[in-house]
């Protein structure tokens, strides 16, 4: 096989529907083409099925009276779930600073004379026992957690996919339900680094040197913390019930934990970011769960009784759990 005959394979791997790599989590219409007969397109075809025999296909028109909620994928129905989410005017209070921190806790409005100063003596002094960790864990377990820090940079859902012993094919609304609460760990993560604005360990201490390129954006709270205890909450809550309920949960959870640590072996993040993304992951839950649609939310069509888009995928999800 040629270089490039590979290389085509790979791209059509990539875009498999099973894929939840980072970009694929649930679209797969990137490596999908139907060639067609130039001279004979498919709707001018006639019929040769049993209801309309030698009618044009193009005539043939399905009574689709809206789109439905399960045709919704996953990635594109979390923002739906986001829509549900910051309706609720209590979600960017979460407070998410762990105990013997000596930063405030964020508020409505941030004010920008409350924002933190990471140089403060307090502050450094709490930093630095942090830093050590952080050396220790790379001289000592970098080495063999490589592996999982790289394959886990991108995404880490695909671990909980195989951890539950599923695939998208076969837990359809499992996967979408991972996929919303991996894009809503993402948008709230990101509104609290933003208001925290913490430098990273590397920026703190060089020498840590992360094995691969330090993010973007600032490190207080961890985005993979708040994603992988999200989604380890949200397979604790499908499975509640079910004969798999605390071994699933237990394992979930241990898994949502390594993820997070991985990325302070990398040095990426402090242990107190990490904690804070359990926090975070908690509080959003909660909110995800019983939160109400507001007045605004409800200008998108839902069934009766109103439902969140959330409670809708969770409830669908939680269907493919049902026993035996």
């Amino acid at each position: 096989m040629s270089a490039n005959s590979a290389n085509s394979a790979n791209s059509a791997n990539s875009a498999n529907a099973g894929s939840v790599g980072a970009g694929n989590a649930t679209s797969i219409s990137g490596g999908w083409f139907f060639p067609d007969r130039i001279d004979l397109p498919f709707v001018t075809v006639p019929s040769t099925g049993p209801n309309n025999p030698n009618a044009p296909i193009a005539s043939l028109l399905v009574n689709v009276p809206n789109f439905r909620v399960r045709d919704w994928s996953g990635d594109f129905y979390a923002w739906l779930v986001l829509h549900d989410l910051v309706s609720a005017q209590d979600w960017r209070n979460v407070p998410i600073v762990p105990g013997a921190m000596p930063v405030p806790q964020v508020q409505l409005v941030p004010p920008t004379a409350n924002l933190p100063n990471w140089t403060d003596a307090a502050i450094a002094d709490f930093t630095a026992p942090e830093i050590l960790t952080l050396a220790q864990y790379a001289q000592d377990e970098r080495p063999d957690a490589l592996g999982e820090i790289l394959s886990q940079s991108d995404e880490c859902a695909s671990y909980f996919l195989n951890l539950l012993t599923t695939r998208p094919t076969s837990y359809p609304a499992t996967t979408k339900m991972l996929m919303i609460l991996n894009t809503v760990g993402l948008f709230v993560a990101m509104y609290y680094k933003s208001y925290y604005q913490r430098p990273r360990p590397s920026q703190i201490c060089p020498a840590l040197l992360p094995p691969i390129a330090i993010p973007g954006h600032a490190s207080f709270p961890s985005g993979h913390s708040t994603q992988a205890h999200l989604m380890a909450l949200g397979i604790a809550d499908i499975v509640n019930g079910t004969p798999l309920q605390d071994t699933l949960a237990d394992d979930a959870w241990t898994l949502a934990n390594r993820i997070a640590r991985n990325r302070e072996i990398a040095g990426l993040h402090y242990p107190s970011d990490t904690q804070a993304g359990v926090i975070l992951a908690n509080g959003v839950y909660a909110l995800l769960s019983v939160a109400s649609p507001s007045s605004t939310a409800n200008l998108l069509a839902k069934p009766t009784p109103p439902q969140t888009w959330f409670q809708i995928a969770r409830n669908e999800a939680a269907a493919e759990w049902t026993w035996p």
